[in-house]
């Protein structure tokens, strides 16, 4: 999950956040003056928190026949291990963004990857629900500060003209940690599997004594020695960073001045539409069934008559390919055309999944239920991950005026987290129930996304953050 709510806050840079999500993927504009090696490498850390992010998420796919036999689970123990890491990464969601500001960016990173080893050891250690739910809390809280600080710092270290690709990693880090944990989690036991997720936390502990800390951070709480020293070292010993310096302090100044928003004030008018976008938008994107078919990735292919171990590669392969589409795509063609267009793949793909149950069900064209259920769940993750899945996030950090857009992004993730704990926590009571009415249901989810894209959702692609608010406000006319 890629947290950027409050990334054009930080970076004192009010009037360029769309901007700088329209540069192309990466790129260094000839003559621009920096150290660009100090910050894709602070960018590397950081994103090791991404990856870890993406390998607590894929964990319980390949997992979940092993556990239950080794532990000797029930449905509802499994399902609720399942689902409290969203319970606490929602929890995380209240206080991760008052950690970050107390301890800093690095601070809260290393924090969250003390929670994350405290909770793998305690999954690897299990004898029982017990020790295992609880190491999937820790990680689960872990996770939910990660979330939150690895694109904010990503954010306040890059450049203008770089902010837009690099933050698209973070995205990338977790499709890419959760692939290599549903790879891996076919090879090896769920006890080895969990250790595995120890490394990217040693990874970004080790890192976080090498990057500079967030400048801007350094700026908010009075250390202004400390922080042009930070930003010296991010863009080079020669580079001129005054004016850079100068709009930070400004930045820092201005937020200052403001007064605290107040939850009612989401209530007003000229707010509302975009908490409704948001919020619509992270419900939607949890509610079509993500957390319960990538969770339970293996038991779907099973249950469908398939190896649980063919069907989990083929999906950890195509996630992460189709992801790096989506982050070229997104600049190109635009945030709703590929909402749309991903909402009614999943649409598509739940159907097909559905189908194949039925008529598994009804013992009718058995030869093509795996082949159905296969080419069902691949087109879901594909179209989730080329849209569903970053498109939210985006839209979140550029439709919210400055004043309400913690508060206002608070909400909206706290909503989407509460989504995934609901769908993780009843995918298999609701397989247990019914496999096709399960995946009807999630279609019939998908359908309404559509709708709420084409009626609710605008277009924000090249426009600037007033233009978006005055194109919001003027429908409200």
């Amino acid at each position: 999950m890629a947290i950027e709510h409050v990334k054009d806050i930080e970076n004192g840079d009010y009037n360029k956040g769309v901007g700088d999500l329209e540069q192309p993927f990466l790129e260094w504009r000839e003559g621009s003056s920096g150290s660009l090696g100090v910050v894709l490498f602070s960018t590397f850390v950081a994103v090791c928190g991404s990856f870890e992010f993406g390998s607590c998420v894929g964990y319980s796919a390949p997992t979940q026949s092993g556990i239950r036999e080794d532990l000797n689970l029930t449905l509802a123990q499994y399902s609720m291990f399942g689902s409290l890491v969203t319970i606490g990464a929602m929890i995380a969601a209240f206080t991760s963004g008052r950690i970050a500001d107390f301890i800093g960016r690095k601070g809260a990173m290393r924090m969250s990857a003390a929670f994350c080893i405290a909770g793998w050891l305690a999954i690897y250690l299990s004898v029982g629900a017990l020790s295992l739910d609880i190491g999937r809390f820790l990680t689960g809280y872990g996770i939910g500060i990660i979330s939150y600080v690895v694109p904010v710092y990503i954010a306040e270290i890059a450049p203008s003209n770089l902010r837009g690709g690099l933050t698209t990693l973070n995205q990338l880090m977790i499709c890419t940690g959760s692939s290599i944990a549903f790879v891996i989690g076919t090879i090896i036991t769920w006890r080895n599997l969990a250790l595995t997720g120890v490394a990217p936390c040693f990874a970004l502990l080790v890192g976080l004594f090498f990057i500079p800390e967030s400048p801007r951070w350094l700026a908010k709480v009075g250390l202004e020695k400390e922080s042009e020293v930070s930003l010296r070292r991010l863009r080079g010993k020669n580079a001129e960073i005054t004016a850079e310096a100068d709009e930070i302090q400004i930045s820092v100044q201005s937020l200052r001045k403001l007064s605290k928003a107040k939850l009612t004030d989401l209530l007003e008018a000229k707010y509302i539409r975009s908490v409704i976008i948001a919020v619509g938008l992270m419900l939607f994107q949890q509610i079509g069934g993500i957390n319960g078919i990538s969770f339970y990735a293996s038991q779907t292919f099973v249950a469908a008559g398939i190896t649980g171990n063919v069907g989990t590669l083929a999906y950890a392969l195509i996630q992460v390919p189709v992801t790096i589409i989506g982050a070229v795509l997104m600049d190109k063609s635009g945030r709703r055309p590929l909402l749309l267009v991903s909402a009614t793949g999943t649409f598509l793909g739940c159907l097909l999944t559905g189908t194949a149950f039925l008529l598994e069900g009804q013992q009718l064209l058995l030869q093509w239920v795996p082949i159905l259920a296969v080419s069902g769940v691949l087109t879901y993750i594909a179209s989730y991950s080329i849209g569903l899945g970053p498109v939210p996030w985006v839209i979140m950090s550029e439709i919210f005026p400055l004043h309400i857009k913690g508060l206002a992004g608070s909400l909206a993730v706290l909503t989407n987290w509460l989504g995934a704990w609901a769908v993780s926590y009843t995918f298999n009571f609701l397989m247990s129930w019914s496999c096709p009415g399960t995946f009807f249901v999630f279609s019939g989810s998908c359908a309404l996304t559509v709708l709420f894209v084409a009626k609710v959702v605008p277009e924000t692609k090249g426009k600037t953050l007033e233009e978006i608010q005055a194109s919001i406000n003027s429908q409200l006319k």
